[in-house]
This record gives structure tokens, sequence and C-alpha cells, in this order.
């Protein structure tokens, strides 16, 4: 049975290499710049759009990294309904296919889900932190590589087909790093942070509409109180690293 593999967003949302299927009616394998190799995905993070058109059903899941679009086709396809029966936003996972397909000299990625179900934070955190340590695994293995320790397969292919350099694998760790500080227990020794930010989910609970609230409301609120501008917009930048809020449109915030 074939298994599904754990990646996030920015991982996979850099992919143009597919690799044949077993035969012609099999779906090609994605390969990613770091040597995941795929047609199954299992996911999970936010559903933070949900539009339809015509008989497909489009969604946004996001991670801590990016966002992955989401395609069911028909009225009638269980994982339709299932994500029909949500109200954004909400931790889901998804179990899917994977597709990667170009269009002139644009590559095109979605996500068919074929399971979805709403999960807590903490089922959200055990996936982030899941999925850094298979992500970690596989970037030794192009570590390996870039030193010449060469074992063949998909890792070896990825490399030379993205031109992978110990600079980018570095960028790359560094991102992961980042993902899983993100969702460790905050410190309680920045006193003065920690009261900015309640200050800021005060503002977005007191308007809890789905366009959310501009950022920009938010440091003249504020700013009113005594708060520098720049102070206000590190903690609205570390609420959205966090997943604690996100942006519905551009200059919005709102809470998850």
């Amino acid at each position: 049975m074939e298994g599904s593999v754990r990646l996030f967003a920015a991982e996979f949302c850099a992919a143009t290499l597919t690799m044949p299927g077993e035969d012609e009616r099999s779906s090609p394998w994605i390969v990613t710049p770091y040597g995941a190799r795929f047609r199954q995905v299992f996911l999970a993070g936010a559903l933070t759009e949900l539009h339809e058109d015509g008989d497909l059903l489009y969604a946004r899941l996001a991670d801590p990294t990016g966002g992955f679009d989401l395609v069911c086709g028909g009225k009638t396809v269980p994982a339709a309904a299932a994500l029909r029966s949500l109200s954004c936003p909400v931790f889901i996972s998804v179990l899917g296919r994977a597709g990667l397909y170009r269009r002139g000299s644009e590559v095109f990625r979605s996500i068919r889900p074929e399971q979805v179900r709403a999960i807590d934070r903490p089922a959200r955190d055990q996936w982030v932190l899941a999925t850094a340590r298979d992500t970690l695994d596989r970037l030794l293995e192009v570590q390996q590589v870039l030193a010449g320790r060469d074992p063949g397969g998909p890792v070896s292919g990825a490399v030379r087909h993205y031109g992978v350099t110990a600079a980018g694998l570095d960028e790359f760790a560094s991102l992961v790093e980042q993902v899983v500080e993100g969702i460790r227990p905050k410190e309680t020794g920045a006193a003065g942070t920690a009261d900015v930010r309640a200050l800021v989910i005060d503002i977005l609970n007191a308007q809890p509409g789905p366009r959310g609230v501009a950022v920009q409301e938010i440091i003249d609120t504020l700013g009113a109180q005594g708060l520098f501008q720049d102070v206000v917009l590190k903690v609205i930048e570390g609420l959205i690293v966090d997943d604690e809020c996100y942006q519905p449109q551009k200059g919005y915030i709102r809470l998850l």
C-alpha cells in the first residue's frame, strides 16, 4: 500500500520535478528539492479560504511556512461535503493526492482531498513536529549527497535537478527550526511584549467579523496608548507566525 508523506507547504510549493508512474495509467510521482517523493500527502493546518466555482470546491490550507491549494471535484465527493460543513478559520487534517502540472512556463500544484476532518491546535502542533522530523531526516540525506556520499535514489536526483547548494540547505533547515520554535510554549519573562500581545488580541476579539481588523487601525488604537508602531508590528508578526491569527486579506488580520 502506498504511504503518504508529511511535508511543509514551502517545500511542496518549490517542487517542479515529476517522475513517471509504474505504467501509463499510474499518476506521476512528485519530487521536491529536498528529496520527498510522493503522490499522497498527509497535511494539517488552518483552513483559511473556501469557495465554489461550478462543480469545483476550492480551499486554502495554511501551515507555518505557506499554503496548499485544495481542489475537490463533484458535488457528492465526501471530502467536499466535509469541507462545506466547516467554517473558516479552523484547524483541519487532510489526506489527499498531490498533483503538479504545467501550463506554458507556469507550474501549478494542488491537493485533491480524500479525507478531511476538523482537529484542535495540539493535533496540528503534533503534525508540525512530525513533519519537521521527517523534513530534517531528508535534509541530512541531502547533506550526504552534497558531501560526495551519493546513495542514489530520489534525493540524489533532486539535488541534481534543483541545483541544491549548502547555503540553500542551511536556509531551509533554519526555516524548519523557526517553525518548531514557533509552537513551543512561550517564555513568561518578556512582560512588556506579553502585555502588547494581550492588547492586540483584545482588539481582535472585539471585532470578530469575517474581514478581521485593519493593521493600521490596531497601530492607531495602541499608538494612542503610547505604544510605538514597530513594537505593535512585531507583536502582530509574531501572532501570524504562531498561527494565532491570519490575514483574510491584505492589510487585515483575524484570530484563528
